[in-house]
């Protein structure tokens, strides 16, 4: 009984060391690693010292100019391509005034090449109404590539006066009761150019 005791004490102490020796090691650990943080922190400390409030309000000024200085930058940069842009817009903008009409006058050089000819065959020519048919001819294209280019005759017979399209220069009785207020003739046609009006009909108007 006295040797199974004195083992049994024996196996307690051993465990009672054995715990020892573990709560020891875990304290070393902790004891490490708070020595370890403590010595981040102080090395942080270190590497970024406190400023005074003369030297941080030094510090936001230099960033604070740092900053203006970028935005003069880009200001000036825009403003020099602004510039830029408008004085080509105006180049073009002459330009476009200048020889706008380039297109159109190409497109009638082809009728005055007809008219030339026109005029020189009259010279010689003993058949009338074959002249006028070749002149009429003339008259239709030449009509006809002024539509293309947007330009239309305004339409005057029998329609009602419209002072944004005509011109009364005379009025005189209607022949008819349904006539009255409407245009009994033109005396010089109107024009618009892509809708809008270029020369006003000049008509005469029924009363």
């Amino acid at each position: 009984m006295d040797c199974k005791k004195q083992k049994d004490e024996r196996m307690s102490e051993e465990k009672t060391q054995q715990q020892t020796e573990a709560q020891a090691n875990e304290a070393t650990q902790e004891g490490q690693t708070a020595e370890a943080a403590t010595g981040s922190e102080e090395s942080a400390n270190h590497e970024q010292p406190l400023l005074s409030p003369e030297e941080q309000l030094q510090k936001e000024l230099e960033q604070a100019q740092a900053a203006i200085e970028d935005q003069k930058d880009k200001y000036l940069r825009l403003s020099a391509e602004f510039d830029n842009y408008r004085k080509r817009t105006m180049k073009e903008k002459a330009e476009l005034i200048l020889n706008g009409g380039e297109r159109c006058i190409t497109s009638i050089l082809p009728i005055i090449d007809d008219f030339e000819r026109a005029l020189q065959t009259m010279q010689s020519a003993t058949d009338v109404a074959a002249v006028r048919e070749g002149v009429e001819l003339i008259y239709t294209k030449f009509i006809s590539t002024l539509e293309k280019n947007g330009v239309k005759a305004i339409e005057t017979q029998e329609k009602a006066l419209d002072t944004d399209f005509h011109e009364a220069i005379a009025v005189i009785p209607a022949p008819t009761k349904e006539l009255k207020g409407k245009i009994l003739d033109c005396t010089k046609k109107g024009y618009t150019l892509n809708d809008k009006v270029i020369r006003h009909a000049q008509v005469v108007v029924g009363e």
